[in-house]
């Protein structure tokens, strides 16, 4: 679901597409375009007032995924007059001309080189940008060759770890509330890539299958971390072992419902510590415990410690769970919606392994230290007009 900001903007944009004159003023899609411009003027200013290598670097890659980004995709103003000298400030917000950003990311969404022909109106910025350098220079020389320049090139470094992550292992979505309201619904990329002329308001009102990450670009290479690193360690020492097995086994035992009469269990990505089989085996020994994961080694790893009592298949998990599953268990290096679990469970009973500032239904926390804790939802039958209607809780 959207944020109660991005509904707010889409019902704004919507309200401003049915009148038949569009959005009276100077902003020709949206008012909420007001905003962004008003943003890049305090960056402006913030540059000018209170200057430092955090303030340049942070500022260029908010602006250039933000503003910028929206603007060279759909400029604001009605005048053409006001969308080039609009273009003219933010290359000299950003130290590289507007123009040439735009060319460059237009030719990435038709997925052709960017070529170095410069296009038009690149050079006149290219000016205002080296005059307004050497202006700087001039007036104060010390911060910017040691505050400017460094935070310049830094911000530059991180937009390109942002361009990176957004499509290093495909093009990728955050849906990410905070991030979303802070960078005025980037986290949308699959959609933004499917519809890139959408304004920014209504990125959030439709989603579309495809890659999904908990982290924002610029933390994505936590991914690549992972989690599988640390898997590795656990099963190297026994004693830790131990701990994460009855740490999940406290957390699981204050959530799992008593009534729910599990009798059939699938876990999703047994990984390479098979603790929540483990877990389950001696919560509900009773029931039929099967790992799904789509690694063949992860899986000859897993069956060290679960022996011959528990079934592994090597498949991956398509959100479909077989007829009289009663229990799903997702782990936290789980690649898909993870919002979609949460609004629609797969099965009676969904055990999700989230982030600890990340609760959902009734939830108990595995960890602290590890910032884990385990989320249950479960899908409540009510009948309705002679039929089943499902719903959560």
């Amino acid at each position: 679901m959207p944020s109660s900001f991005a509904r707010c903007a889409t019902r704004s944009a919507e309200a401003a597409a049915r009148s038949p004159r569009g959005v009276r003023g100077v902003l020709r899609h949206s008012p909420w375009d007001a905003l962004l411009v008003g943003l890049s003027l305090a960056h402006g200013a913030a540059l000018l007032v209170v200057p430092s290598v955090p303030l340049v670097a942070i500022g260029l890659w908010w602006n250039a995924n933000t503003v910028s980004h929206n603007f060279l995709h759909r400029p604001f103003f009605r005048a053409t007059w006001l969308n080039r000298a609009y273009a003219l400030l933010l290359s000299v917000l950003l130290g590289f001309p507007q123009s040439l950003w735009r060319a460059r990311h237009l030719a990435h969404h038709a997925g052709r080189p960017a070529g170095v022909r410069w296009p038009r109106g690149a050079g006149a910025e290219a000016t205002l940008v080296a005059i307004a350098w050497s202006a700087a220079l001039l007036a104060a020389p010390g911060t910017f060759l040691r505050v400017y320049l460094p935070g310049w090139v830094l911000g530059l470094l991180l937009c390109h770890v942002q361009g990176r992550y957004e499509h290093v292992h495909g093009t990728t979505s955050c849906y990410g509330r905070l991030y979303n309201v802070l960078f005025f619904n980037d986290g949308h990329h699959l959609e933004h890539h499917r519809w890139p002329g959408r304004h920014w308001t209504r990125l959030g009102a439709q989603r579309i299958e495809g890659r999904v990450s908990r982290w924002p670009p610029i933390l994505r290479w936590l991914d690549g971390l992972s989690l599988e690193g640390l898997e590795r360690l656990v099963i190297r020492l026994p004693l830790l072992q131990r701990l994460i097995v009855d740490a999940h086994a406290r957390a699981f035992g204050r959530i799992l419902p008593a009534s729910a009469r599990v009798r059939s269990v699938l876990v999703v990505g047994g990984g390479l510590f098979p603790r929540t089989a483990l877990v389950l085996r001696r919560l509900l020994p009773d029931a039929e415990v099967t790992v799904v994961d789509a690694s063949a080694g992860h899986l000859e790893i897993a069956r060290r410690f679960l022996g011959d009592g528990v079934e592994l298949r090597q498949e991956l998990f398509s959100g479909v769970v077989p007829p009289g599953v009663d229990l799903v268990v997702v782990p936290l290096a789980y690649i898909g919606d993870r919002r979609r679990l949460y609004d629609d469970p797969p099965a009676r009973v969904t055990l999700v392994h989230d982030w600890i500032w990340s609760p959902h239904g009734r939830g108990a926390v595995v960890s602290w230290l590890l910032l884990k804790r385990v989320n249950c939802v479960r899908q409540i039958v009510q009948p309705a007009a002679g039929s089943a209607a499902r719903r959560t809780a």
